[in-house]
């Protein structure tokens, strides 16, 4: 299995287009997230060769434009999907997948969506003065837990301790936003270092990372740092 990014605003194939927001496809059908723009996402889906009509999962992470701008184009072109939200999603967003004839799925609690495929629920945080609700999608693959991230708002660290919560193998890769992009270099060498503590053996940090937090992982996992950004295809062997 495969996961490609799709959108991202950082480029890893210079042949795509950027815009800020996150999308990345997991194997042939699963998509997490939708980045900014429907034309971005719907273009680069096409210059890496892949079917929208074998899209059939669509997991959003977020209720952020950044993350579900796509989301309206993709419906339109195929609408035989499930689409796995959460309650605290807002009422125009249900609506939006409900009437597209998509299937909407909110799932509040940490489970398992196929084989090898968890979501940890809906994990809540405030976004300014205003709540948000937010998800990750985690794979077991024979090396371990890989865990994708949309900007991890309610905080990268959290979630990795949910996710170790409730699976005990040991997390391969953290890939992503970590949302550390306006945080004191202080405050990321404290994460960075719990990462290590966690025993994350590798990490990809991208979008709302910010660049200063990107490099402090690249210094800190050197080899077992992984560049991510647009057109950026990591193999992962699904645990048998």
């Amino acid at each position: 299995m495969q996961l490609k990014v799709v959108c991202d605003n950082r480029v890893y194939d210079r042949k795509l287009d950027v815009c800020w927001g996150f999308s990345c496809l997991v194997g042939e059908n699963l998509l997490f997230d939708t980045g900014e723009s429907e034309k971005v996402l719907l273009e680069n889906m096409q210059k890496m060769g892949i079917s929208l009509e074998n899209i059939s999962t669509v997991i959003i992470s977020h209720d952020h434009y950044d993350h579900t701008g796509g989301l309206a184009g993709l419906l339109r072109k195929n609408h035989n999907v499930r689409v796995y939200g959460l309650p605290g999603f807002s009422s125009s967003f249900k609506e939006k997948v409900k009437s597209s004839g998509a299937k909407l799925i909110e799932e509040s609690k940490f489970t398992q969506i196929m084989p090898n495929l968890y979501l940890t629920g809906e994990m809540s945080t405030y976004y300014g003065n205003s709540p948000l609700s937010e998800q990750s999608l985690v794979i077991r693959t024979e090396h371990g837990l890989v865990i994708v991230t949309g900007c991890s708002h309610p905080g990268i660290i959290k979630i990795i301790e949910k996710v170790r919560e409730n699976l005990t193998e040991p997390i391969h890769l953290v890939m992503g936003g970590f949302h550390l992009m306006d945080k004191d270099e202080r405050v990321v060498e404290m994460i960075v270092k719990r990462f290590r503590e966690l025993g994350i053996k590798k990490v990809g940090p991208t979008h709302c990372t910010g660049e200063e937090a990107i490099e402090m992982f690249r210094k800190e996992y050197k080899d077992d740092f992984i560049e991510v950004g647009a057109g950026k295809m990591i193999e992962i062997i699904l645990d048998s």
